[in-house]
């Protein structure tokens, strides 16, 4: 793996000398390259990945809003007609960003990788988008900030490619009730697989990589013993098995973020939004404080038709501010805690749910959007991201309670 174009290129095929000095185990030592010529040449990623002088440059150039404002945008959506009608809704409303699925709910790539790309041979790629950079500059153009979303750890690709990878049992790749494989979050090669997409998808000129699924299997607790998989690095672990989950999923996002680094994009992460009410969630292992502490951007699930009786509210889905404000109160506490706080940017609902039943639901349009945005704002979140899995979005909302 190897990059060629460098941000802070100020060694340029000049031939100019260079003193580098390291500074080790308290040691100063100079070491003189003025014999050493830089040419336009490959490098390699490991010496980027480790260094703090140098980084990438996408070659596009996006300001950071006021406060991002944004929506979920999948690979059809991004590579069709669609895309149309969603850059008009930026620039005639207050919106100003767009999470687009890079590695979808399946597993797969949404573009076709270049011949040369380390992805390409994986055989995971799919035509949605047909042409990314292209897609990235109109981006560019109209000001509209790209976050490239990767679904890490459900991935039913992978799981079938290589199920000593996934969840085992009777000899076959475990699947939940959705039909829908995991693969392993003990595993590091699982781990390099999905950050290898998401440098990718930073040198293509996306500003953030927001991961989802950061997690094992809801109710992996009732199953951890009766599947078969590896535990790897984590096998002579003394921690109890609810505390190793949540080792290994803290473990990739911290690990995760150190390798975006040299990329300059921002580390978001997906969360439940009842991780942030409790110690910790143990069957899936997330624990919102740990992953908060190793992210540049938290962003909680809060949808009201999601919750149960939380927070005394019996029909969450019917009292969307009431919902969204008790919510906010728990998650301020919890980040006002750290020592880091990230940014707090949640997911709210702009759908409606009549699954819950007659009673239970809201038919949701711009009353309900704009009460979850108020409650946000009310509780001093300023940032949000509306979720419509057809990417279909109330006119007419304002943005800016």
């Amino acid at each position: 793996m190897y990059l060629i174009k460098w941000a802070t290129a100020f060694v340029l095929a000049l031939g100019i000398a260079v003193p580098v000095v390291v500074h080790a185990e308290g040691k100063n030592e100079v070491e003189d390259f003025s014999e050493m010529t830089y040419g336009f040449e490959a490098y390699d990623e490991q010496l980027v990945a480790t260094s703090t002088l140098f980084r990438y440059d996408s070659g596009l150039t996006f300001e950071y809003p006021d406060a991002i404002r944004g929506v979920y945008v999948t690979g059809h959506s991004a590579g069709g007609a669609k895309f149309g009608t969603l850059v008009n809704l930026m620039e005639t409303t207050d919106l100003n960003a767009m999470v687009i699925d890079i590695k979808d709910d399946f597993g797969n790539i949404t573009y076709v990788p270049a011949d040369d790309s380390p992805l390409k041979d994986l055989g995971i790629g799919k035509p949605y988008i047909k042409n990314p950079r292209k897609m990235l500059e109109e981006m560019e153009e109209k000001q509209i900030y790209p976050i490239g979303r990767i679904v890490v750890f459900k991935d039913s690709v992978l799981a079938e490619k290589r199920p000593d990878l996934s969840f085992v049992e009777n000899g076959k790749v475990w699947k939940n009730g959705r039909g829908e494989a995991f693969v392993n979050p003990f595993m590091k090669e699982v781990w390099d697989h999905n950050i290898e997409i998401a440098i990718e998808a930073a040198k293509m000129g996306f500003q953030e990589i927001q991961f989802d699924y950061v997690r094992f299997p809801e109710g992996f607790e009732k199953r951890h013993d009766s599947v078969e998989y590896s535990y790897e690095d984590y096998k002579e672990s003394e921690l109890d098995p609810v505390q190793r989950r949540v080792e290994a999923v803290t473990d990739f996002v911290a690990y995760a973020r150190e390798k975006l680094k040299p990329y300059g994009v921002k580390v978001s992460v997906d969360i439940f939004g009842y991780a942030a009410t409790l110690s910790e969630a143990p069957g899936i292992g997330q624990n919102f404080s740990r992953i908060s502490e190793n992210v540049d951007v938290i962003s909680s699930m809060i949808y009201p038709s999601h919750w149960t009786s939380y927070f005394g509210i019996s029909k969450p889905d019917t009292e969307p501010y009431k919902l969204v404000s008790e919510y906010a109160k728990v998650e301020n506490n919890v980040l006002d805690a750290l020592e880091n706080r990230p940014i707090s940017r949640p997911w709210i609902q702009d759908f409606s749910a009549p699954w819950l039943g007659s009673g239970n639901y809201l038919i949701y349009g711009k009353k309900e959007v704009e009460a979850q945005i108020k409650a946000l704002k009310d509780n001093g979140i300023e940032e949000f991201l509306l979720w419509n899995a057809g990417n279909r979005y109330t006119p007419g909302v304002n943005y800016k309670q």
